[in-house]
């Protein structure tokens, strides 16, 4: 199914065309932010990532030279917001108490988010 914003909230969206024609000139940056090298970005991206009943629509990923990384997917324009600075909030509390760049602070909570995602 596709998705348009209309004032920060998803509406579903049947006909294709228009759908198409609202994406390729809308606006779907929810917030971007740069620290050093590290670029964070969370976007709405018109198309359900989860299922009927609980539509995934936005996205944050992390962007580093050479690659990118999911960190994280959101239903609301609201929960993108709070996602998005929670992660930078992540980010810059790493950066500080390991004396690190960005991009090793990156490396370090990727690392543990696998270590707590383990059985």
């Amino acid at each position: 199914m596709h998705y348009i914003l209309v004032n920060q909230q998803t509406v579903p969206c049947d006909d294709v065309s228009k759908w198409a024609l609202w994406y390729s000139t809308a606006d779907c940056v929810v917030a971007e932010e740069w620290i050093f090298d590290v670029r964070v970005s969370t976007v709405f991206l018109g198309l359900n990532q989860g299922s009927p009943s609980l539509p995934i629509l936005f996205e944050t990923m992390v962007f580093l030279e050479g690659g990118s990384s999911e960190a994280a997917r959101y239903a609301r324009w609201e929960d993108a917001e709070a996602g998005h600075r929670k992660l930078m909030t992540l980010l810059r509390t790493e950066m500080e108490s390991s004396a690190v760049t960005a991009r090793d602070a990156w490396g370090k909570i990727v690392e543990r988010l696998r270590g707590d995602s383990k059985p």
